[in-house]
């Protein structure tokens, strides 16, 4: 086997392959040299980076919820009338009845989790369709949260501002960095490298094939570089300025529900729903126990970032949420996952909203109006789901597929079997 045969099998999405982390870098970096060019070198100072991750960060969140939602054969469409709704809930307690801000998160994410047992019992045990479910929670919502506020905008203290609006303070020596910022970068570098170490490690014990080590050095080399350049970018930002919180929350949260859609057993059981949900229950899946479980935990991350946009606003609005749905949706199928629900990943879903937030950005920078800004998206999405699609259909490159082939059990490269193998039933198999 060749040099290139050995890099494009290891590194792009073969058995040995973290195709989730490579091929998505590849593709940011690609969108970010191309607008780059284009804004004369703009995208990629500090403060554009800043502000793209303080501006976005909550259809991010957004859209890891609804990642879960759409895996397990699920819409939202409430999601940004539950975000304005959750909005002017805690800004009107902290307000009006004086509760303390880190008592009006908590309440925020109990309102999430009100809406979310709501609508998820329709789901799940009355057995209406989420999309009427969501549809009717998207007008309830938008017109209690009109309802409660008065149409008014409402302030919200200091305090509770820096979930939204706040950064890594600046700690230690002066090295003209923002120190704590450059201790996440590092950390982040030997979690990184810790990883393919135990994945090969992991592989040796099993006595699987192992990738060369040639390979293994290019993947890290990529994304340490990355990584680096990240960190410096973001430590780099003008005094008081560095990480923002809400980055800093997203990476949490990106990190926890890669781990539980990939490692454990209720995040088996989303895929295994989606795939085939009468076969899932067959097997002995809860099935609605998951559905009612989804749909709690998009209204939850709803409220999370309807929370975090408020706190970066300083006030809660009426036009609060509008189209959020729409971006996380788009965000999701972007980033690869199939819309009759059973592939896709977390990874691949902030991808996808990092497409449209530099998308959006970057037409920003170059003066666009938000008329077009809005029609551009909106064929971007189209053009590429279409192109894709229609390349699984020829049989050729494949951006979606490339990116989910690591989940899939009916990869030619894995298996003999025939295409007429690859059922629905086969779709239960599938981890995240």
């Amino acid at each position: 086997m060749s040099r290139i045969t050995d890099l494009q099998k290891n590194l792009f999405g073969g058995t040995t392959s973290n195709a989730r982390q490579f091929g998505m870098i590849s593709t940011l970096v690609a969108i970010v040299v191309l607008f780059q060019i284009w804004t004369d070198g703009l995208t990629l100072t500090s403060g554009n980076l800043i502000a793209v991750v303080s501006q976005y960060s909550y259809i991010l969140i957004l859209a890891v919820g609804m990642l879960m939602v759409i895996v397990a054969g699920h819409i939202d469409l409430s999601v940004g009338s539950v975000a304005a709704f959750t909005g002017i809930v805690v800004a009107k307690a902290m307000q009006e009845h004086s509760v303390p801000w880190p008592l009006g998160i908590l309440l925020g994410l109990l309102v999430g989790a009100a809406i979310g047992a709501w609508q998820g019992f329709w789901v799940a045990y009355i057995g209406v369709p989420a999309f009427i479910v969501t549809l009717a929670g998207m007008m309830l919502f938008r017109g209690a949260n009109q309802y409660i506020g008065n149409a008014d905008t409402v302030p919200v203290p200091e305090g509770f501002r820096k979930i939204g609006a706040g950064f890594l303070p600046e700690v230690g020596p002066d090295t003209g960095y923002n120190n704590l910022t450059l201790l996440l970068g590092l950390a982040a570098c030997a979690g990184v490298v810790w990883r393919e170490w135990k994945a090969r490690q992991t592989r040796r014990e099993m006595k699987a094939d192992l990738a060369p080590m040639w390979v293994i050095g290019v993947r890290l080399a990529v994304m340490v570089a990355v990584i680096v350049f990240a960190t410096l970018r973001f430590a780099g930002g003008r005094v008081g300025t560095s990480l923002p919180i809400s980055g800093i929350i997203l990476i949490v949260l990106v990190l926890a529900y890669s781990h539980y859609t990939r490692n454990t057993i209720g995040g088996r059981h989303i895929y295994a729903v989606g795939g085939n949900a009468r076969a899932a229950e067959l097997s002995g899946v809860k099935l609605k126990r998951v559905n009612f479980a989804v749909m709690m935990n998009m209204s939850i991350l709803a409220a999370l970032a309807g929370m975090i946009f408020v706190a970066r606003s300083a006030a809660s609005g009426p036009q609060d949420g509008l189209s959020w749905e729409l971006d996380a949706i788009a965000a999701v199928f972007i980033g690869g996952a199939a819309v009759s629900g059973g592939l896709g990943t977390v990874s691949g879903s902030i991808v996808g909203g990092l497409v449209m937030a530099l998308l959006n950005n970057g037409l920003q920078l170059q003066g666009v109006g938000s008329d077009m800004v809005q029609i551009i998206k909106g064929l971007v999405l189209l053009l590429a789901v279409a192109f894709d699609v229609f390349n699984k259909k020829q049989g050729r490159f494949s951006i979606i597929g490339t990116l989910t082939r690591p989940f899939r059990r009916d990869d030619p490269a894995d298996t003999a079997a025939p295409p007429a193998a690859a059922s629905d039933v086969d779709k239960t198999k599938v981890a995240g």
